[in-house]
């Protein structure tokens, strides 16, 4: 049963579910221990957008001992960590900002950002603030969430930052391009969050084209750079079965379906539960249910996916990873439930993350389309309570599916 915050004024299924509850509890013990001037480790950093060209740069950092798991989504996701321990890491990251333009990189505390960026581990460094810092937890639609923003004044690195050779050389080469570097280094074992901090930092890319990234901007062309150059590996591989796979996290349920087929991707994003979709003023309603859908051709897509935003690009690398690692092509249609559970927004690793779990779960493989579809049905309606059929009619990849069907009926 919904009840309503008399904090928020929103509707949660739980009171200890609220973000607003849960900063206010958190906040005196944040005050009592925030300093002005302090040694801390710096694991990231934030970019903003607002202004843009001349935007915020934050050196996030924090004077905790947890600095390893502080910015680490596959650390977090490999261990299952739940959203409270996430937040709590979060909040304890100081973004320490300065004003910046996006092609000048002459600043001390830029050039100190790149150092963070590239660095293997979170970086020793020194800290003095404009004030003290007060307790505030910023969420953001791509980004994860951190701590209070406060104005940098003086900052040191007391260490030598350790650089992994193959980023170094990355860095160092400004002949080469921005997205043959995130794909060379990706072939390499460097993850996209690490590419992220790269391109944020404007460390990568011809010299004279070099510049800072919003890191809002920067995570979705990570995944949407890494996702096309596997479309053309995985474009020349024969197609798969009729397959599903289910699986989550952090409240994030997704049903991956894949039919035989050329090329081709759809997501849907959808609520397990009707009145948190009526809560949700991207959710496009639709009869008696809400949803967002965007849609990948073979061809591929020439503007943005507006309606399921980064969300789309960071479901797609773990599909097209899948693909590529069993050597298959697939039409590929990705269903997401959020559920009550997921009742603060992390940012869209949260989507990457929940994708590849499911993607590691046993697939399940079906003899006909038929029955694929009815395994969905039933599926979907034992676990949400919800009708399946609304969103397959809506689908671009069934209706192709269908479209093929009759071909091949008549002897097309």
């Amino acid at each position: 049963m919904l009840i309503t915050c008399s904090l928020c004024k929103k509707k949660h299924f739980y009171r200890d579910t609220c973000p607003l509850i849960y900063k206010v509890m958190k906040q005196n013990q944040f005050n009592r221990e925030a300093k002005q001037d302090y040694f801390g480790a710096s694991p990231n950093l934030f970019v903003g957008r607002f202004g843009y060209p001349n935007i915020n740069v934050g050196i996030l950092n924090t004077e905790h001992d947890q600095y390893q798991q502080n910015d680490n989504h596959l650390l977090w996701s490999r261990e299952n960590y739940q959203i409270p321990q996430i937040m709590d890491l979060r909040l304890s990251l100081i973004n320490s900002s300065f004003k910046a333009n996006i092609k000048t990189f002459d600043d001390r505390f830029l050039q100190m950002s790149q150092e963070v960026a590239m660095a293997q581990n979170p970086v020793d460094v020194e800290l003095h603030l404009s004030k003290k810092p007060q307790h505030k937890l910023s969420f953001h639609q791509e980004a994860s969430p951190h701590g209070t923003t406060v104005r940098l004044v003086q900052a040191n690195i007391t260490e030598n930052p350790k650089i992994p050779t193959k980023i170094d050389k990355a860095v160092s080469d400004t002949d080469l391009k921005a997205n043959e570097a995130l794909t060379t280094l990706y072939q390499k074992d460097i993850d996209e969050h690490y590419l992220t901090k790269l391109l944020s930092a404007g460390t990568l890319g011809l010299g004279k084209n070099r510049k800072l990234v919003p890191t809002r901007w920067s995570i979705t062309a990570v995944d949407d750079t890494l996702g096309k150059a596997l479309v053309e590996d995985v474009k020349q591989f024969p197609e798969t079965d009729y397959t599903a796979f289910a699986g989550g996290y952090l409240g994030n349920y997704y049903i991956v379906l894949f039919f035989p087929g050329v090329w081709e991707y759809e997501l849907f994003e959808t609520y397990a539960e009707a009145p948190l979709a009526q809560q949700d003023q991207w959710m496009k309603p639709h009869g008696g249910q809400s949803w967002t859908t965007d849609y990948e051709p073979y061809s591929g897509r020439k503007i943005y996916a507006e309606e399921t935003a980064g969300g789309f690009y960071a479901s797609r690398l773990p599909v097209l990873e899948h693909l590529k690692k069993i050597k298959r092509q697939a039409s590929c249609l990705v269903l997401r439930f959020i559920t009550r559970d997921y009742y603060a927004h992390l940012g869209v690793w949260v989507c990457r993350e929940a994708v590849r779990k499911t993607m590691n779960t046993q697939p399940i493989v079906f003899s006909s389309k038929e029955l694929l579809i009815e395994f969905v049905r039933k599926f979907v309606h034992k676990k949400f309570n919800y009708p399946a059929d609304v969103l397959l009619k809506a689908s671009k990849v069934m209706q192709n599916q269908n479209q093929q069907s009759k071909l091949i009926k008549f002897g097309f």
